[in-house]
């Protein structure tokens, strides 16, 4: 009889709507679990590739794929878990198992616990296919232990096929992690999304103070579109780091390492992968650690004082923005830091208003190498102010052009569209407002992408 990871295989390239409707010509075969699998190694080719080339996984939920963290982001937590020492690690929010994989690569201990008692037994399956079979593997769902209802025998818990509820120190009596990892989920239970803290399962600020009287450090994966001033205010002191991820120019998570003994400033971390990392890489030297994340990504640290003490440098004429001198876009995970004052402070550039986050450098500035990881330069090569005649004159110029409009009273598709460009081409047009000293200026500047 044809095996499970031999059917995946065979037919990784199917319709898996015409494999569901034929199966009972598949005897033997889960077919809704192998439909699932075949889409969710679709987009596991380049977002867990350690995992795709394993065809034996089972994957029964395409909504938990979609969720999990990718094997570059799932690594770097790994890694900096095992930089403050982490030996024994506890993921309370499961999931496919992405996270708790990784970890098992930089703690010697890991446990994986997951409500849904399907994906659990999914989990446990396909971490033995992984060949990392150590992992504790549990089935319970977390609420604060003033609110337990259902007491479980947590060693057997998975066995039972059902998932009671119990709080974290009851879960871990047999398990004494160094850290907490929680991937809080974002949905309510009817499928829509939430964003406060409070509403996502299970709720972090109702269990912080049980999480700390069980461990020293509680790592959080939080919505990469949560605002971070207000995740710093409600999380409280025991905020250490805020690590914002950025990989293949899209923001895909924030993490907040919380550690019950400090007390100080926490530290912002924008970090940009260059490519993906994969576990490979380390299979013949040893643990990941936070030494081997600089060949992959690149990572700018900033304070929260030094970002609101912050001034803009702003541009002074129109010879500031004359041809051959730079214009420096900066990557979400600098917007997202929200650094965009403290970059004039820390670099010799000059903004180009108040509220247009593009910056102006007459030459390669000092950390052009770095700046470069976090954002794209371009060489100016013409500029002329932002109206009909201006357009008119860019358009026959630069037929082809790519175009940005930021700050200014049409978006970028009105702006392409009254330039009559097709894209394309090597020139990128802007359409920003500039905050000259003698008042504001729409402006049109051509450039063309630094290598």
């Amino acid at each position: 009889m044809e095996s499970f990871s031999e059917f995946i295989l065979k037919n990784e390239n199917a319709d898996t709507a015409k494999l569901i409707l034929a199966r009972d010509s598949f005897p033997g075969i889960d077919i809704s679990l192998a439909a699932n699998t075949i889409e969710v190694r679709k987009k596991f080719r380049k977002k867990v590739p350690s995992w795709y080339g394993c065809p034996g996984l089972a994957y029964p939920s395409r909504l938990s794929a979609e969720q999990c963290s990718s094997e570059n982001t799932a690594l770097y937590k790994a890694a900096l878990a095992a930089g403050y020492g982490v030996r024994a690690i506890a993921d309370l929010t499961g999931g496919l198992g992405v996270d708790a994989w990784a970890f098992s690569a930089a703690a010697g201990k890991v446990l994986y616990n997951e409500m849904d008692p399907v994906l659990a037994e999914t989990a446990e399956r396909n971490f033995r296919e992984l060949g990392c079979p150590g992992i504790t593997v549990r089935s319970v769902k977390i609420v604060p232990e003033s609110l337990e209802s259902e007491p479980c025998d947590c060693p057997g818990s998975l066995e039972k096929g059902k998932s009671p509820q119990t709080s974290p120190g009851k879960l871990l009596h047999d398990f004494s992690p160094d850290m907490i990892f929680l991937d809080p989920a974002r949905r309510d239970a009817g499928g829509a999304k939430v964003f406060l803290l409070e509403h996502c399962s299970p709720d972090v600020l109702q269990l912080k103070d049980e999480l700390f009287r069980i461990c020293r450090f509680v790592m959080l994966k939080l919505s990469p579109m949560a605002d971070i001033g207000m995740l710093l205010k409600r999380l409280g002191k025991e905020c250490r780091e805020l690590h914002i991820l950025v990989s293949g120019g899209e923001c895909k998570e924030i993490i907040v390492l919380m550690d019950r003994d400090f007390s100080g400033e926490c530290r912002i971390v924008a970090a940009s992968s260059s490519r993906d990392m994969k576990m490979s890489e380390y299979a013949d030297i040893g643990p990941v650690s936070t030494e081997r994340l600089s060949d992959v990504w690149s990572a700018m640290q900033f304070s929260l004082n030094e970002i609101s003490a912050a001034a803009p440098v702003l541009v002074s004429s129109w010879n500031d923005l004359s041809e051959g001198k730079l214009l420096f876009e900066p990557g979400k995970d600098l917007m997202k830091a929200g650094v965009f004052n403290l970059l004039c402070r820390k670099y010799p550039l000059k903004k180009l208003g108040i509220s247009t986050h593009y910056y102006i450098s007459e030459g390669c500035p000092d950390g052009y190498d770095i700046l470069g990881k976090h954002g794209k330069f371009f060489r100016i090569l013409e500029t002329m102010p932002l109206n009909n005649a201006g357009v008119k004159i860019f358009g026959k110029k630069y037929p082809g052009c790519e175009v940005t409009a930021r700050n200014i009273r049409m978006d970028t598709d009105n702006l392409r569209r009254r330039i009559g460009s097709a894209g394309g081409g090597s020139v990128h047009v802007f359409g920003l407002r500039c905050d000259f000293p003698s008042g504001p200026a729409g402006v049109l500047i051509a450039a063309s992408r630094c290598d």
